[in-house]
């Protein structure tokens, strides 16, 4: 997962929206979101190599997603950082807990960040940053560094954003923030990649021969309680220059146990 946008009590209707981007290499073994046949009141995808997952939702309002944080490392690390959302949105402990027990192991995983919480609360940890971050009302953008990093896809996906959000929502609309082609030439951060690359990577919507974004994820909460949940793939294509109006998409319709 390589971009994700929250809105926090931003919108009058819909005091929760999680927008994602999935970017990986299409090799990976991937199952599109549904919920789990081990723990059936878990929504998500799973990577089918190390079972684990990006991004999911439960029934009873537990949500969490997650990044990686984009620097040089050789390391290699014998747990993989798709387990951390698994094991928050599979468990019973409360966002708080879970959050202070992380920090403890958060030394086992590669760089991450991990958007998290549940119907009342929205919190931010990653193991590259300076504690556990609890998120008020506002609209916030991550990518491959810390929470709210102005990287240009961030800064320009949070304005689209905002200037939905005074609008009706509209899925379709929804999603733009996720789609945009737009490659940067300034402002790009130095993570440690190639020139190139890192412009390849400067877009939300990444196409290359052999990684970019395979999903988008869409989930909104309305005061009742009422969860709308879209994945659309772009794995149905045989090449990997993909482009996010062809895709299959997934929907789920629920409402919260809580």
């Amino acid at each position: 997962m390589c971009l994700l946008f929250h809105c926090r009590d931003a919108h009058e209707d819909y005091p929760f929206i999680l927008l994602a981007n999935r970017d990986e290499f299409y090799e990976r073994p991937t199952r599109a979101a549904d919920f789990w046949a081990d723990t059936p009141d878990v929504l998500g995808g799973r990577d089918l190599r190390r079972g684990g997952t990006w991004l999911g939702m439960t029934r009873t309002g537990r949500w969490a997603a997650l990044t990686n944080y984009r620097e040089p490392s050789n390391a290699v690390f014998d747990r993989s950082r798709g387990d951390i959302v698994r094991d928050y949105l599979a468990g019973g402990e409360s966002a708080g807990a879970f959050a202070e027990h992380l920090t403890l192991v958060a030394g086992e995983f590669d760089g991450f960040n991990l958007l998290f919480g549940d119907r009342r609360q929205s919190l931010w940890l990653s193991n590259r940053g300076d504690g556990i971050r609890t998120l008020e009302t506002g609209i916030y953008g991550l990518s491959n560094h810390l929470l709210e990093t102005p990287w240009p896809k961030v800064t320009h996906g949070k304005r689209t954003l905002a200037a939905q959000l005074k609008q009706v929502p509209v899925t379709d609309r929804l999603f733009e923030p996720l789609t945009n082609r737009t490659v940067y030439d300034s402002d790009l951060p130095d993570t440690g990649v190639d020139h190139e690359v890192e412009r390849m990577l400067s877009s939300a919507f990444i196409a290359s021969p052999r990684y970019g974004t395979r999903s988008s994820t869409l989930i909104t909460v309305d005061r009742d309680g009422r969860v709308y949940f879209e994945e659309r793939s772009y794995d149905n294509r045989t090449s990997g220059l993909k482009e996010p109006d062809e895709y299959c998409s997934k929907i789920f319709r629920f409402r919260l146990n809580c």
